[in-house]
């Protein structure tokens, strides 16, 4: 018998079947659920995705942010300014606001990369708080009070509650979907390498040659451009804005922080069993008000006494089950399996 490397296994082999099959119904969710439904279906992918992009950054990069509401509030605020302000059309606006965001993020991670550790994650709720405050002195965009995105622009988006519905919801679905496989291409490729190594030992992969500043910077700017088009999905769901629910620490760090912490930081399959955790606690805990946020605290705080690498990660360390093959893995192959790779 033989040995060869390989990535994928059975496992995810299957995971890959079963997860064509679960899109393939969410995608047809406008024909089987309801408006409520498919609403909370849709908050359920952007925090989804939300918790992919911090955990790629934190996880990954070791940038613990406590400030990507800053990109958020700055996506939302975008959309509503590219709608309102100079007519573009809101479909059209979403990318826009992306692009943006990615390209304010490369002023502000020169400025706080000169940081390092808790003054980091500091600096970035630094950044957030200049962002909010920004956004509240722009009385075109209703200044503190904020505003409403105008009917007409919503009506322009499609014709019909029910088709503006199911294009929201259709847009949250492809994003999350997009930055889970945008998330497995990276790590799978040089710069996944790169960042693995940095997760691991940040002074040996610079010993390896890894250049430390500009893997964390395209790693800092791509999330950042990923999560103000995330927020732009966000308030065109919500279809109103102002300073305090754009920018909020609470919504769109700390619920994001929680959904990583407790699913497995530093793992693709973290943030998805992380995320369904966070909202069944919520859908059944959310009408008994500060209890609510006590029981996500209590459950933090086990999980993280328990199980330090997270729920997936307790589950991986007993049954070294991986649903995306990143890790190398050896598998041994018999003679004939071998002479037969050997003829191809």
């Amino acid at each position: 018998m033989s040995q060869r490397v390989t990535r994928s296994s059975r496992l995810s082999q299957g995971a890959a079947v079963l997860g064509l099959l679960v899109l393939i119904l969410l995608a047809a969710a406008p024909w089987w659920a309801g408006r409520a439904d498919m609403r909370l279906m849709g908050e359920i992918f952007l925090y989804l995705s939300l918790a992919t992009l911090w955990n790629l950054l934190a996880g990954y990069a070791g940038l613990v942010s406590v400030g990507q509401q800053a990109y958020v509030g700055l996506g939302g605020y975008a959309l509503f300014a590219l709608t309102i302000l100079a007519g573009v059309p809101a479909l059209w606006a979403i990318p826009l606001a992306g692009l943006l965001g990615a390209l304010v993020a490369v002023p502000v991670a020169a400025l706080i990369f000169r940081l390092r550790g808790a003054y980091f994650a500091i600096g970035t709720w630094v950044i957030a708080e200049v962002f909010r405050l920004g956004a509240a002195q722009v009385s075109a965009l209703g200044g503190g009070s904020g505003t409403s995105l105008p009917a007409d622009v919503v009506r322009a988006m499609a014709s019909g509650r029910d088709a503006r519905e199911a294009l929201a919801y259709w847009l949250a679905l492809g994003v999350a979907m997009a930055v889970i496989g945008l998330a497995f291409a990276i790590l799978r490729s040089r710069l996944g390498l790169a960042l693995m190594a940095l997760r691991d030992n940040e002074l040996a992969a610079r010993s390896l040659g890894i250049n430390i500043w500009r893997t964390k910077f395209i790693v800092y700017v791509a999330t950042a451009g990923l999560t103000t088009l995330i927020g732009a999905l966000i308030f065109v769901q919500k279809l109103r804005i102002s300073p305090d629910a754009g920018f909020s620490v609470n919504d769109w760090t700390a619920f994001v922080i929680f959904i990583v912490v407790i699913g497995g930081i530093g793992t693709l399959e973290g943030p998805i069993i992380g995320t369904l955790v966070f909202f069944a606690l919520r859908e059944t805990m959310a009408d008994m008000g500060s209890v609510y946020l006590i029981a996500l605290g209590v459950v933090a705080i086990v999980v993280m006494l328990r199980a330090p690498a997270g729920i997936w990660g307790l589950i991986r360390a007993r049954t070294g089950a991986e649903l995306f093959p990143i890790s190398h893995r050896v598998r041994g192959t018999t003679t004939k399996e071998t002479a037969d790779g050997k003829k191809a």
